[in-house]
């Protein structure tokens, strides 16, 4: 497995670097960039959402935020060049969750062989569809994940995977995003482990509200500061 490449930015203890990296994980090579800030309490791997990359703006967004609060972030494609220029004809990629939740399983063990990640405690933050794979990642990866976040998230396409989620899951949906709040709280159920829904007011699928991302940001950083205390 490759190790980040410094760019930028260089080390870890008193220190802070950003770097591009290429992930393999389940037969593939996928990039990803990762930022690690000075003396980071906690790292969190993205699952963008269907149809999107890591270069996804909101969850851009959320990891500067995180970044500057402390926590080092891996933002990586879930699928390769050719293989979303195939889903961009069919749309059926960013729907095989089982597909992405290797992907993302992958990335986890990668950040915890490397040895500015290991000994971070690690969240998943996933939207849309990235929430499930990452549900189902965590599940399939016990022991490593301590938070899963879902942003406007589909946990419903995560299956049977639910119930052997045993880490904290913190569901943020908007309160206009009528459905998919239902199948949230349908999927809270059925987990296994201590699950909350936050319930962002006026907010539709996308959070484009004025100040409803930053509301998911404000939400996601005190997740993780009650269960990434290491």
């Amino acid at each position: 497995m490759s190790h980040p490449a410094r760019e930028g930015k260089t080390g870890l203890m008193g220190r802070s670097f950003s770097s591009s990296v290429r992930i393999a994980t389940s037969g593939v090579v996928v990039d990803g960039d990762l930022v690690l800030p000075a003396d980071a309490s906690g790292v969190v791997l993205f699952a963008h959402g269907s149809g999107s990359s890591r270069h996804s703006p909101r969850n851009r967004m959320v990891a500067t935020r995180m970044q500057a609060a402390g926590y080092a972030t891996l933002l990586m494609d879930l699928l390769t060049p050719e293989e979303e220029r195939a889903d961009d004809r069919t749309g059926k990629l960013r729907f095989d969750i089982p597909l992405l939740a290797a992907r993302l399983a992958g990335a986890i063990r990668w950040l915890n062989n490397q040895s500015e990640t290991r000994p971070l405690p690690m969240a998943l933050f996933g939207a849309s569809t990235g929430a499930a794979a990452a549900l189902q990642a965590a599940a399939d990866v016990p022991g490593v994940v301590q938070l899963v976040i879902s942003r406007g998230g589909r946990p419903d396409l995560a299956g049977d995977a639910l119930e052997r989620v045993d880490v904290p899951t913190l569901l943020i949906v908007g309160s206009r995003d009528i459905e998919v709040l239902a199948l949230n709280r349908a999927a809270a159920a059925r987990l296994a482990g201590p699950a909350e829904i936050a319930i962002v007011p006026g907010a539709t699928h996308l959070f484009e509200e004025p100040g409803a991302l930053d509301r998911v940001v404000e939400l996601a950083l005190e997740g993780l500061r009650l269960n990434l205390a290491g």
